[in-house]
């Protein structure tokens, strides 16, 4: 199975902060910083991406850091950006704060700037195309609190805690989960939105303890990283519970299998194509809002294949 991504080829390949951009002035053109180019979840949101820009008649140039975490690479991509005299610009920051002085400085010389699925703190933004992660992550917790009793022990995986999101979805969660489980022992794997992370971080507390009910997680890159980890210790589809957040194509099909219980879907699609829909329209100097909320989607055994279907899942 996978998602279809008719235009995946047209996306602009990831490139090393390091062999940036030629002199060339980006007139019609918005510049796209992602997070990640192979990431299951990330390719649905450059493939928004990709058709917006499309379809608005534009040239998209998306580049990325060497990897997720890394701000210093996507400081320089900006930097280079904004100096290229590119139209606009969407980015998916890898530190919330860290991202700031560069933003303003695009903000204070007219650049629109629209953050994608993680905000921006201490700067002024044109628009934040995102998720609700916080209000998401109750859902993702009050769920998660029905798949087990009180008093269990269970595991979250978090994400990284230099950004927003990963401070939103950790601190949703665990308000959600403690509230309907307060007997209940939260043992946290840390990770940078790191996969192998997540599976050495859970596999080491699987193999010291047999009394874990649960892994849920930040996002779902944690959750194919602790059904490896689970896989590696010989255990079977279900019995750990596991609960994701994002509705990537691997996890849907992990859930196929009876490895995931449930998973809190963000329109991962729309927000790539909403986010680079503000940054055109922004660019041409029309007004977009500056919030745009893009919605999740509750996916369970039960509303698996409705949750296919939306998002065109094969």
């Amino acid at each position: 199975m996978s998602i279809k991504l008719k235009k995946l080829k047209k996306l602009i390949g990831v490139i090393a902060a390091g062999a940036l951009l030629s002199s060339s002035v980006y007139a019609n053109s918005i510049g796209y910083i992602t997070k990640s180019a192979t990431n299951s979840g990330w390719m649905m949101i450059n493939q928004g991406a990709a058709d917006a820009a499309a379809e608005a008649g534009v040239d998209l140039i998306t580049v990325g850091p060497t990897f997720q975490g890394d701000l210093s690479s996507q400081l320089e991509v900006f930097e280079n950006l904004l100096a290229q005299g590119i139209m606009a610009i969407a980015i998916a920051p890898v530190d919330s704060s860290g991202i700031a002085p560069a933003v303003q400085d695009a903000m204070d010389a007219g650049v629109a700037v629209v953050a994608i699925d993680t905000g921006v703190n201490g700067a002024e933004v044109t628009s934040f195309v995102a998720t609700d992660n916080y209000a998401v992550a109750k859902v993702q917790g009050a769920y998660a609190a029905t798949l087990v009793n009180d008093g269990d022990a269970i595991i979250y995986v978090t994400g990284n805690q230099a950004q927003s999101t990963g401070q939103e979805r950790r601190n949703g969660f665990t308000e959600a989960f403690k509230t309907a489980r307060p007997n209940s022992e939260i043992l946290e794997v840390p990770t940078e939105w790191n996969s192998a992370q997540a599976q050495e971080g859970v596999e080491a507390i699987l193999n010291a303890r047999d009394d874990i009910k649960m892994v849920a997680n930040a996002w779902d890159g944690g959750t194919m990283g602790a059904k490896a980890a689970m896989e590696n210790l010989g255990l079977s589809a279900g019995d750990v519970k596991l609960v994701g957040f994002d509705g990537a194509t691997d996890a849907i099909e992990a859930m196929e299998a009876g490895w995931v219980h449930a998973d809190t879907a963000q329109m991962l699609y729309q927000m790539g194509y909403q986010g680079i829909k503000a940054a055109v329209d922004a660019s041409n100097g029309k007004e977009v809002s500056a919030r745009i909320d893009t919605g999740f989607f509750l996916v369970t055994p039960a509303t698996a294949q409705a949750y296919k279907d939306l998002v065109g899942i094969k």
